[in-house]
């Protein structure tokens, strides 16, 4: 078959593809699906650059979602699955190849009117926004929701969720275009982070009370400002570290308000397990 090779590290210049071996024979609960597209995350492009060293044990090759067809089943696949399944994927690595080997719990049907090409971005956002933000820090109808980087892929789909489940949400983006395409998918306050303070903004909007759970994907430099935008009982989940890992908190703050800091982890994937 033939895959993306990372030839060395660098730049996209040093993604090859090149003929590989099969994958190998198929193991308990294992699928083999015919990959018809893969997804781009940002791992990918840390692997890339020898910042993201796949799993022990993982394919060499990057791509952590992909969609497909399954070719073959290995011994006590669940009975929902079978040989021609249009499916999706959430993997530890491989997606960017011809064919790639699956535990058959990381599928995922393809959704009624997803094309299967559109089906490929699919598995990371959902697992990472349901586990960490509905699962963990139990976001709830009626609640409030500020999502950071609202126009990136885990914040498109977190603003629809959460507008299905009768949430209110807030983003923040770096530029005008970006913050209408937030509203178009139905986020209720849209926050230019460049000309204005999100904390203040949040805080007009809901009275001084403060959203209840907040997505974040900056770490150490919004950390104090995402604590002072929570009201009481708040929940604020980290997922990425784009403002560093180190930063100095005010405790008074988590516990006059009870607030909650959760961290992303690999663990929440095996919970997403089907």
């Amino acid at each position: 078959m033939r895959a993306v090779v990372i030839t060395r590290g660098g730049g996209p210049e040093v993604l090859e593809a090149q003929e590989v071996e099969d994958p190998a024979p198929l193991g308990e609960g294992e699928v083999l699906l015919q990959v018809a597209a893969a997804g781009v995350n940002r791992a990918d492009t840390l692997q890339r650059v020898g910042r993201h060293p796949p799993p022990a044990g993982a394919s060499p090759y990057p791509g952590l979602e992909c969609s497909g067809t399954i070719l073959a089943l290995g011994p006590n696949v669940p009975s929902r699955w079978a040989v021609g399944d249009k499916v999706c994927a959430l993997l530890s690595g491989g997606g960017y190849a011809e064919k790639i080997v699956v535990p058959a719990g990381q599928l995922l049907p393809v959704p009624e009117g997803v094309s299967l090409t559109d089906a490929a971005g699919l598995p990371e956002v959902a697992c990472t926004v349901w586990s960490t933000v509905f699962m963990t820090s139990r976001l709830s109808p009626g609640e409030s929701f500020l999502i950071h980087g609202g126009s990136s892929g885990i914040g498109t789909f977190a603003i629809q969720i959460a507008k299905h489940l009768g949430i209110k949400v807030f983003v923040t983006a770096g530029s005008e275009e970006k913050l209408a395409a937030c509203k178009g998918l139905g986020a209720d306050v849209c926050i230019n982070y460049k000309t204005e303070d999100f904390v203040e903004r949040v805080k007009q909007e809901t009275n001084g009370k403060g959203v209840d759970v907040i997505l974040d994907n900056i770490g150490g430099s919004y950390l104090q400002r995402n604590l002072n935008s929570l009201g009481v009982d708040g929940r604020l989940f980290i997922i990425g570290f784009q403002g560093g890992a180190v930063a100095e908190v005010n405790l008074q703050t988590v516990f006059a308000r009870r607030l909650t800091i959760q961290v992303f982890g690999r663990s929440l994937y095996r919970c997403m397990r089907l």
